[in-house]
């Protein structure tokens, strides 16, 4: 077992960093790894069965990680898509690929089986190439994760349905005992996820016994997945009900911090044992069949995919990268393959042949995701309709405050205090929307816009306050102001040094960082915590403010020469080191 482990790991160094450099991801080094070692090729690997069996755990721990993201109210957020994209998906492809299969000359249970199996697609591959890309979060990802959902709940109806395609009965699987047994499991996973898992966390002491943690992590994990795996549900399924139901709990962080080391590396496991699960000899046996089927698998779902997402509101960058996330077989596709062999409704020649269509699309789905973000994805507008932005009335204001976030409400709220009239411009609707409940007047609109500006009344006001968020913008509202309106006093908030020297490039000298006064405050609540005094205090902020600020404003000459910010950098940090020393004597 040890040469073994020592195989991966080494398989795994040496082909997932390639295959993040050429732009893959890892998840396609991990399954060329394990073709590459594997029976079919090298052979350095025999034990793939044994080797599956532990790194499933890495599917276990992914499906936990993800409940431990999503609050429950969340899941009832996400209802629609969850039963809608989810059953429309699962029932129209598997419909179309039984119907293929029928036509190429499987009989008509074994083809029901084929297009149920191949409907599904791989969590595994899936959520961590989007995740990759940061893209879980996009609308995309949310609903490509619904569908994935989706197939897990409806994976135990599929398997026990197996059986009636092959004459039998339902009760010859699926009895009451099973039922009721498979209710009272998930009854007890949602109470003890509730009631008991947060106490026994409090009792251990949280983080102070970090080995005992972890290892109370861990059972928690292992745990729920075989309880479900014991009343007939799936593992992953109740490893993500645990882990939504923890998603409340103050140990939450822990858990995730905890968990993650170990899903990372069994989870690349598992897709090494995908990778030598491929019978090779089947592609020099039948390439051509083969070929056929993975492009046919692909392309049939992607379409499919393509059209719900259309249908649901997508645009089409957004359709196309939802589609081409879900083109693949899945894991569990070779169990509803296997439970169909052992059941006589699929020969074991179809079966073989299925789940190396599978295998080879889980390796087909990283490139062709990573070719549609590089050559086609850039190349599509999302073309939205020209937002109908507010009608503003001017009341002569002296003061227009553009982007009405963090800091621009704090510059209203005070101006409002002293009894100063303001303009307030946003161009977030929510923002505005939720502004507007709790009374303060703030008008939708974009402030880059110069006939906003001038309804803003720009052209008597005395002061633009600049505290939207996004650098370029702020920019851009600088030259606009500038050019038109050169009698304003323009003050802005700045992101950070390089900021504020793009900043004074367009003219401007009113400029506030807006982490660095509050990095001020807090440094003098930490010396002033440590016993320091007041007035040493005072002192050490009042010099570092004004030697940064000059040093600063001095590398505004020469802050696109990296050579030069540097040195500057250097001898601005000994100059300032000097100053103490000698502010210590």
């Amino acid at each position: 077992m040890l040469e073994t482990l020592v195989v991966l790991l080494a398989a795994s160094v040496l082909f997932v960093p390639l295959s993040r450099r050429f732009g893959f991801g890892s998840v396609l080094g991990y399954l060329i790894a394990g073709a590459a070692i594997g029976p079919s090729a090298l052979g350095l690997v025999a034990d793939v069965d044994q080797i599956a069996q532990v790194s499933e755990l890495g599917v276990i721990m992914l499906l936990f990680l993800i409940g431990l993201e999503l609050r429950p109210h969340r899941l009832w957020v996400m209802r629609r898509a969850i039963l809608g994209l989810g059953t429309s998906q699962l029932v129209l492809t598997g419909a179309a690929i039984a119907a293929v299969a029928w036509w190429a000359g499987a009989a008509w249970p074994g083809a029901a089986v084929i297009g149920a199996g191949l409907a599904l697609s791989s969590t595994a591959i899936v959520l961590p190439m989007l995740a990759e890309r940061d893209l879980l979060t996009s609308t995309a990802g949310r609903d490509a994760f619904s569908v994935l959902l989706f197939q897990d709940l409806a994976f135990i109806p599929l398997v026990a349905a197996v059986p009636l395609l092959a004459g039998g009965s339902m009760a010859d699987t699926v009895s009451w005992r099973d039922v009721l047994g498979a209710i009272a499991v998930a009854v007890a996973i949602v109470v003890g996820g509730r009631f008991i898992v947060t106490p026994l966390f409090r009792l251990l002491g949280g983080a102070r016994t970090p080995e005992v943690f972890t290892a109370m992590a861990l059972l928690v994990v292992v745990g729920t997945a075989t309880l479900a795996h014991v009343a007939g549900l799936s593992t992953s399924l109740g490893a993500f009900l645990a882990g939504v139901l923890l998603s409340d709990s103050s140990y939450r962080h822990e858990l995730q911090a905890d968990i993650e080391p170990f899903e990372g590396l069994l989870l690349g496991f598992f897709f090494m044992s995908v990778g030598m699960s491929a019978n090779l000899s089947l592609v020099l046996a039948e390439p051509m069949l083969i070929a056929a089927g993975v492009i046919g698998l692909v392309v049939v779902k992607a379409t499919i995919v393509l059209a719900l997402g259309y249908i649901a509101g997508q645009d089409w960058k957004t359709a196309i990268r939802f589609a081409l996330a879900l083109p693949q077989g899945s894991e569990f596709s070779f169990v509803l393959f296997g439970v169909a062999v052992a059941a006589g409704t699929l020969a074991q020649t179809e079966a073989d042949r299925a789940m190396l269509i599978v295998a080879l699309s889980m390796a087909a789905t990283p490139l062709l995701f990573a070719a549609s973000e590089k050559l086609i994805v850039p190349r599509l507008r999302t073309h939205t309709p020209e937002p109908a932005y507010d009608r503003i009335e001017s009341q002569g204001t002296p003061v227009i405050i553009a982007g009405f976030g963090r800091m621009g409400q704090i510059v209203g709220r005070l101006l409002r205090l002293q009894g100063i009239p303001f303009t307030a411009l946003d161009k977030d609707p929510d923002q505005v929307e939720v502004l507007r409940r709790f009374g303060t007047v703030v008008y939708f609109g974009d402030p880059t816009r110069l006939e906003l500006l001038r309804a803003a009344g720009a052209a008597e006001a005395k002061i633009l306050v600049i505290a939207v968020d996004e650098t370029e913008e702020a920019l851009r509202l600088a030259e606009i102001t500038k050019r038109h309106f050169p009698h304003l006093k323009v003050m802005s908030r700045a992101r950070n040094r390089r900021h504020v020297h793009l900043l004074m490039d367009r003219g401007l000298t009113d400029i506030v960082r807006e982490t660095f006064h509050s990095s001020l405050k807090l440094s003098e609540m930490v010396l002033a915590e440590l016993g320091v005094a007041e007035s040493t205090i005072r002192r050490a902020l009042d010099m570092f403010a004004e030697h940064d600020e000059r040093a600063l404003r001095q590398a505004h000459a020469f802050y696109q020469d990296e050579r030069k910010m540097l040195q500057s950098s250097q001898e601005a940090a000994a100059e300032l080191t000097t100053l103490f020393e000698a502010d210590r004597r």
